[in-house]
C-alpha cells in the first residue's frame, strides 16, 4: 500500500477498499502481530437493524462456524463496536471467479477444476446441514493458488429452517441462478436447489454467458421453469449430459451430488492422492470430535481451540445484538476443579430453592419449584474443561421467564459464585474504536474488478448480458 492504513482495535492495519454493498464494506487488512493478510467485512449495525436483517447476520456467523473446508472462505473472528460489526476473514487475493468469466469462457480443464472444488465444498456444507442458496460466480473467490473458495453465506439456511414438510420456504437468491421450485414458492429441498445453481455456474464457466437470460424477468422465469436453454457447439457430450441432469426442472428427478461426483466428466483428472488430501484436511477437526464421543459419559467435555472461540467472546453473538438485561445466557471462567464448581453450584441452588433435575457429564439443570409467568424456570449449567484446572462454564435459561432468570442470576448466582469465578463474560471489555478511524481509501483504490473491467475490450453480446445480469438483477426475488 502506498499509504499507511488505519489501525483497527490495535490488531489490524486496514488498507484499500475491496468492495461494498448496501450494508457492508470489505477492506484488505494485515494482522499487525503475524503479518497475515485478511479481509475485513464491516457491517453497519444501524442499517441492518432498520431493515430487519440482524437474524441474517447472526445466521451467516453461525453457518461459517459450521463449515470449515479448504474450498470455503474461513472466518477467523468477529469483533464489534457500538455501531459496526467486523468479520475478520480469509483474504482471497485472486478475486471473484466472475472476473475470469466476464472475459470469456474458460477452458474445459479449468472449468472442471473449479466445478470439482465447488461440488466438494457444497457437498461438505450439505453434510453439515447447511444450504447456501445463492451460489454464483460473484460469490466464488480464488486464493493465491487459484483454488476456489465459497463466500457470502448471508442467504444460507440451516436444517432447522425446514418446515414440518421437510422443505425450505424462503424465496431468495439471484434470479438467473435460482431453481424453478424456489421461484414457484411451493417449498423446496435446499440440496436440490443448490445443485441447480451449481449447474448454472458450470454452464457459465463453459459458455461465458448465462443459460437463462431475458430482458423481461417473467420471461426468464418461464425459461427457468421449463429448463429452456441451448448448449453451445463446443460443449463436450459428457458435459451436456451432466448439465441436462443438473438443470432438470423436476427436483425429484434432478441428479444428486453423489451421482455428479460419479459422472465421467466430473471424475476426469481426479487422482487418488489429491482426493485423499482433501479428505484428510476436512477430517482433521472431525477426528477429535469422534474421539470425544467414545469417552466415558461421566467425563467433563474438553474444548479445542475452535470450540473455545465459538463459545466465548469472539463468537458470542448476544454481545453484538442483545441488550444485557434481556440476555438468556452468560459464561464465566474458573480456576477451580470441576467437582468444586459443581459442589458450589449445588449449594447455591439449594439456597435459592432450585431443584437439581439433571447431573450428567458436566451438565447440571436447575428448576424452580413454582410456576412462573412463562412456565417453570429452568436453567442449564454446562462445564467445559479448557486445560487442567481451568474451566469455562455456560449458564443458560432453557425455559421460563427471562426477567425471573436475570433476577436469580444477578441476585443469587453471581454473588454466590464470586469466590470461584475468575472472570465473567460481561466483564470482558469489547475494544471500542472511533468510527472516524476507519477511512475509505482514495478512488484509485477501488475494486480490483472495476480496474480489471476498465482494461478490457467491450465483451461480445452474450457476455454483455452476463454483465447486465450482474449489475441489474442482483436482488432478492419478489
Amino acid at each position: 500500500m502506498a499509504n499507511k492504513g488505519s489501525i483497527l482495535m490495535d490488531r489490524y492495519e486496514v488498507g484499500r477498499l475491496l468492495g461494498q454493498g448496501t450494508f457492508a464494506k470489505v477492506y484488505y487488512a494485515r494482522n499487525i502481530k503475524t503479518g497475515q493478510s485478511v479481509a475485513i467485512k464491516v457491517i453497519d449495525k444501524e442499517k441492518v437493524l432498520r431493515v430487519g436483517l440482524m437474524n441474517q447476520i447472526k445466521r451467516e456467523i453461525s453457518v461459517m462456524k459450521l463449515v470449515r473446508h479448504p474450498n470455503i472462505v474461513h472466518l477467523y473472528e468477529v469483533m464489534a463496536t457500538k455501531t459496526k460489526i467486523y468479520f475478520i476473514m480469509e483474504c482471497c487475493k485472486g478475486g471473484e471467479l466472475f472476473n475470469k468469466v466476464v472475459k470469456g469462457r474458460l477452458k474445459e480443464d479449468a472449468a472442471r477444476k473449479y466445478f470439482q472444488q465447488l461440488i466438494n465444498a457444497v457437498d461438505f456444507c450439505h453434510s453439515r446441514g447447511v444450504y447456501h442458496r445463492d451460489l454464483k460466480p460473484e460469490n466464488l473467490l480464488l486464493d493465491d493458488n487459484e483454488n476456489l473458495k465459497i463466500s457470502d453465506f448471508g442467504l444460507s439456511a440451516l436444517v432447522e429452517s425446514k418446515h414440518q414438510d421437510g422443505l425450505l420456504h424462503t424465496t431468495c437468491g439471484t434470479p438467473a441462478y435460482v431453481a424453478p421450485e424456489v421461484i414457484n414458492r411451493r417449498g423446496y429441498d435446499g440440496t436440490k436447489a443448490d445443485i441447480w445453481s451449481c449447474g448454472v455456474v458450470l454452464y457459465v464457466l463453459l459458455a461465458g454467458y448465462l443459460p437463462f437470460q431475458d430482458s423481461n424477468l417473467m420471461e426468464m422465469y418461464r425459461k427457468i421453469g421449463i429448463a429452456e436453454y441451448k448448449c453451445p457447439s463446443w460443449f463436450p457430450p459428457e458435459a451436456r449430459r451432466l448439465l441436462s441432469r443438473m438443470l432438470d426442472p423436476n427436483p425429484s428427478s434432478r441428479i444428486s451430488l453423489a451421482k455428479i461426483r460419479a459422472s465421467s466428466w466430473f471424475r476426469r483428472g481426479i487422482s487418488t492422492s489429491s482426493k485423499s488430501t482433501v479428505v484428510d484436511e476436512v477430517s482433521t477437526e472431525i477426528a477429535s470430535a469422534n474421539t470425544e464421543d467414545k469417552q466415558e459419559v461421566a467425563s467433563i467435555p474438553k474444548l479445542n481451540a475452535f470450540d473455545i472461540i465459538s463459545l466465548y467472546a469472539k463468537f458470542d453473538l448476544s454481545r453484538l445484538f442483545e441488550e444485557p438485561c434481556l440476555k438468556k445466557e452468560t459464561k464465566f471462567t474458573s480456576r477451580k476443579t470441576a467437582s468444586e464448581i459443581i459442589s458450589k453450584l449445588e449449594n447455591i441452588a439449594k439456597h435459592l430453592k432450585l431443584k437439581v433435575c439433571k447431573r450428567d457429564a458436566g451438565l447440571l439443570r436447575f428448576e424452580g419449584t413454582k410456576e412462573g409467568k412463562k412456565g417453570t424456570l429452568s436453567i442449564d449449567v454446562e462445564i467445559f474443561e479448557v486445560v487442567e484446572a481451568f474451566h469455562l462454564v455456560e449458564v443458560k435459561k432453557s425455559n421460563g421467564d427471562t426477567l425471573e432468570y436475570q433476577q436469580i442470576l444477578n441476585e443469587g448466582l453471581r454473588p454466590g459464585l464470586q469466590d470461584i469465578v475468575w472472570t465473567w463474560q460481561e466483564d470482558q471489555q469489547v475494544p471500542q474504536q472511533s468510527e472516524d478511524q476507519l477511512h475509505e481509501q482514495p478512488p484509485n483504490n477501488q475494486l480490483q474488478q472495476e480496474q480489471h473491467l476498465d482494461n478490457q475490450q467491450q465483451p461480445p453480446e452474450q457476455q454483455q448480458l452476463l454483465l447486465q445480469n450482474h449489475l441489474i438483477q442482483q436482488e432478492q426475488l419478489p
